[in-house]
């Protein structure tokens, strides 16, 4: 009985140090491409967001996409939930939680827009491709990604965002 019992207690420390492991370790990051050194002038048209005039460019592909428009401010966003990843969504294409992808109840599919955190400034872009929030008091729902990645407390559930649509 005492040995069972000495087992059990060793089995129980060894998961909770792999959990504790898990938990600490940093998520590996992207590896980016090697920047090009433009001259000047180029540079200031390619920046990420040109204040003045609200331009936006498109990080993947290094082109001018649109303007920015305010579509709400103050708006209430959660994240989808894991159990979600690899059903269809409305637009038809396979959810993943890895995506920078959100969820609105008006948006038109594929209509790319630009979440800010409210309380750090801190600002994604995503786009949409499914509906929902089916929750009354919620505007957006993002993919955990994109929602982490502009949260100050990573436990947090929900934030308050602004939202803006790229217009072309």
């Amino acid at each position: 009985m005492k040995k069972s019992f000495t087992l059990f207690f060793l089995f129980v420390a060894v998961v909770f140090a792999n959990a504790q492991r898990k938990i600490s370790e940093k998520p590996k990051t992207l590896v980016s491409k090697p920047s090009v050194q433009l001259p000047d002038t180029l540079q200031k048209k390619y920046a990420l967001t040109d204040n003045k005039r609200g331009i936006v460019k498109d990080t993947i592909f290094d082109e001018v996409v649109g303007k920015l428009k305010v579509y709400k401010k103050s708006a209430h966003a959660s994240y989808y939930a894991d159990k979600f990843n690899g059903r269809r969504t409305a637009s038809g294409i396979p959810f993943s939680n890895s995506d920078y992808t959100a969820a609105h109840k008006k948006f038109p599919f594929g209509t790319k827009l630009k979440i800010t955190n409210e309380a750090n400034g801190k600002s994604i872009y995503v786009e949409v491709t499914d509906r929902g929030p089916f929750v009354r008091s919620r505007e957006i729902d993002l993919t955990k990604r994109a929602f982490m990645e502009i949260a100050a407390n990573k436990n947090a559930g929900a934030l308050k965002v602004t939202i803006e649509e790229v217009v072309k």
